[in-house]
């Protein structure tokens, strides 16, 4: 299935080699991949790249002792619909040198690191697209969306009378020191509420709260952080953010920019967003990464005040490596069955499945000879997974064809989740 990894001897083909990176070769990769993202090099000072280092799952593409491409994997947890957690390979750092580009090196890396990903266990791996053409042909599909608003107020505007007043906990400012210690913690308890959300490894948070830099990143500016406490001190929510000051009119006129807002329950999320319009000089409230059915805009005295920054734009991106494992880890909102036809020129998902949902919410995905419901690819397989894509849009696109009048909308209901899948991260 797939192509089997060749990490001891490498991959070559027309005298260039595909193999995974050792420690020895950090710093020549380091540069490639700084030159691929088109920035100038910078000498990794505070060491990064040896702290997030993970033996096999860095790979790199040489021609000779040249580093002239780059793909990385992070292990993370993904939660799936139903609040299960499933482990993904998160693909990232890919380059490939412009003197090198159309010789096969991005095709050769995907190979290794999806061969491996499946051999390690991960049942999908999920990437952030830069450019929307280029992974639909290894089997990704969009699967995540997100949204941004910009929120401008006076001091007659804002949330709705009573949102974000009646609990009983407190909120107080966080250094980056305690921030470390209790964001851990409260991320892990969140982001199983979310679909669609990943783990944060232990750098993450290092870099975070300026702990550690990577190379070429802009000078670390401390984020303000509220904690959300409830009356005996558990701490459920958390507001980071900065603001941009501004004077205008006679009067400040401040620009709060949203960076994480994370909250376990609906009364922390609500004191939150009530803090973030409650800053003192702040006029404005920006929100660049949010759920795409964040009720934010329904808390509002105005909700046409939450003017989209962009449109709703796809973010993370998934391929299903492991059919039975991916589709049985979720839940399902209604008891059916639909059987798919995928078609994956590389074999991970590539047979007639039928995907079976009982009364209490579980399923499975088992193979089978019945007529199938539905034809499609990997990439729609991607999409459709967590929930958030419509069956019945992508069947009006021409990525799915129904092969069962009304199975569309049958499967529809069967794989739709009721929150839609969202990450917070980007990675």
């Amino acid at each position: 299935m797939g192509i089997e990894p060749s990490v001891e001897r490498g991959d070559r083909q027309q005298d260039l080699i595909v193999r995974v990176v050792s420690e020895d070769d950090i710093d020549e990769w380091g540069r490639a991949v700084q030159a691929g993202f088109l920035a100038p090099f910078q000498k990794d000072e505070n060491g990064w790249r040896r702290r997030t280092f993970e033996p096999g799952r860095w790979i790199g593409a040489y021609d000779g002792a040249r580093c002239v491409g780059t793909f990385r994997s992070i292990p993370f947890d993904l939660t799936v619909p139903g609040g299960a957690t499933l482990a993904a390979d998160g693909v990232a750092s890919v380059t490939v040198t412009a003197t090198h580009r159309r010789r096969g090196l991005l095709t050769r890396m995907m190979a290794l690191d999806l061969a491996t990903a499946h051999a390690r266990g991960e049942a999908v791996s999920i990437l952030m697209a830069a450019e929307y053409a280029i992974y639909g042909r290894y089997g990704f599909g969009p699967a995540v969306r997100k949204a941004g608003y910009e929120i401008g107020f006076s001091s007659s505007e804002g949330l709705r009378p009573g949102v974000g007043t009646g609990g009983t906990g407190r909120i107080d400012l966080a250094t980056m020191e305690e921030l470390r210690k209790v964001g851990p913690e409260l991320h892990d308890r969140h982001r199983v509420t979310q679909p669609g959300a990943i783990s944060r490894p232990a750098w993450w948070w290092q870099w975070y709260t300026g702990e550690i830099a990577r190379p070429g990143a802009s000078p670390f500016k401390e984020p303000f952080v509220a904690l959300h406490r409830t009356a005996d001190g558990e701490v459920t929510g958390m507001l980071a953010y900065r603001v941009e000051s501004g004077w205008g009119d006679g009067a400040p006129d401040c620009t709060l920019t949203v960076l994480d807002h994370m909250a376990t329950d609906r009364e922390a999320a609500e004191a939150l967003w009530r803090y973030a319009f409650s800053v003192d000089w702040v006029r404005k409230v920006v929100v660049d990464n949010i759920a795409p059915d964040d009720p934010l805009p329904l808390l509002l005295n105005n909700p046409r005040a939450a003017r989209p920054t962009s449109e709703s734009i796809d973010s993370l991106w998934l391929r299903v490596l492991d059919v039975p494992a991916a589709f049985g880890a979720r839940t399902y909102r209604v008891p059916g069955r639909t059987v798919l036809e995928v078609a994956d020129p590389a074999g991970y998902a590539a047979g007639r499945w039928a995907v079976e949902a009982a009364a209490d919410g579980t399923g499975r995905a088992t193979r089978t000879e019945d007529p199938a419901d539905l034809a499609m690819d990997a990439g729609a397989l991607g999409s459709l997974y967590l929930g958030g894509e419509s069956v019945p849009r992508l069947t009006a696109a021409g990525l799915v064809r129904e092969l069962r009048p009304g199975a569309a909308l049958e499967a529809d209901l069967l794989l739709r989740s009721a929150v839609a899948p969202w990450c917070p991260d980007d990675f």
